[in-house]
């Protein structure tokens, strides 16, 4: 297992290292196209609809179609942009669970704690058990700004991606109404009392996938094999950045200072619990802490934004 990706997690002014990992994976068979006649690879070619050339990928920008108009970006303009280089996953919200519409989860990360010390993603990972909370944060991966929820999953601390709100479609129908009978209520709740158990995800099985590596094996078993080599895309290389470790209890202090005097919250409301815990942060001196926390809570908050 490679690391796609490696940065850090920050809530407050507390920061965890970490390296990011692609939970899941397809089975599907991987294939490409060949000539029916002598099994030639096929490959397709990129040629300018204007001049006819053939263009390289070096020398491709990016253009939106605006109808009458197009608008052309090139990669000097796009690379211009702050979400290209940041690495930082940004805690926006803790929020509890049941509040995520399963209709914008994505994509599964796994989150492996980087650097010299484990202390605050262990912190991290117990903060979102005990309070049956996910936190809700935003990073930056292959270029796009995208939405995301922390969650923690059998003592690892997964990052699962959101869709953002405008990318789910209202039904564009009418949702037909029918009269049911107390009989028919009846007969259905008796059907599914009939089909419930528990979820077992090891019982189903691809059986198409199946069936196609049988075959796959079947011609390599026959002599009915090619020999062509494979082209595979490149993983970005791992990261050993180690981050910074200093006083995780004064960052801890001032993060939880700084959110009160933003939501007007006083000493005695929630939140000073999280304060008396410890380990590896980001932050100013001890010494400092009173003058520093609201200036720097803040402009944490425009970084991670």
């Amino acid at each position: 297992m490679r690391a796609i990706w490696s940065g850090e997690v920050s809530f407050g002014l507390v920061t965890v290292p970490i390296k990011l990992y692609s939970a899941t994976q397809s089975h599907d068979l991987s294939m490409h196209q060949v000539h029916d006649e002598d099994g030639g690879r096929i490959r397709y070619e990129r040629h300018c609809e204007v001049c006819g050339e053939k263009v390289d990928y070096k020398d491709i920008d990016k253009a939106y179609d605006a109808g009458e108009s197009t608008v052309v970006l090139t990669k000097e303009e796009l690379g211009e942009l702050p979400a290209d280089d940041s690495k930082e996953i940004a805690v926006e919200q803790f929020v509890p669970e049941d509040q995520i519409d399963s209709m914008v989860l994505d994509k599964s990360y796994y989150l492996e704690p980087s650097g010299k010390s484990a202390k605050a993603y262990v912190l991290l990972r117990k903060t979102l058990e005990e309070s049956s909370r996910v936190a809700i944060v935003t990073f930056t991966l292959r270029t796009k700004t995208r939405l995301g929820v922390l969650r923690v999953r059998d003592d690892v601390i997964v990052l699962q991606g959101l869709r953002w709100a405008d990318e789910l479609r209202e039904p564009e129908f009418d949702v037909p109404k029918s009269r049911l009978t107390k009989k028919e209520q009846e007969m259905a709740t008796s059907l599914v009392d009939s089909y419930a158990e528990d979820f077992d995800p090891e019982r189903f099985k691809d059986e198409y996938q199946d069936q196609l590596h049988t075959l796959v094996e079947e011609k390599l078993a026959h002599g009915e094999d090619i020999d062509t080599d494979a082209t595979f895309g490149n993983v970005e290389d791992e990261d050993d950045g180690d981050g910074n470790v200093i006083d995780l209890m004064e960052a801890l202090k001032q993060s939880v200072d700084s959110r009160r005097k933003s939501s007007g919250k006083g000493a005695g409301e929630s939140g000073s619990k999280g304060s008396s815990k410890g380990g590896s942060a980001k932050g100013s001196s001890k010494g400092e802490s009173k003058r520093s926390s609201s200036s720097g809570g803040s402009s944490q908050k425009k970084k991670a934004s």
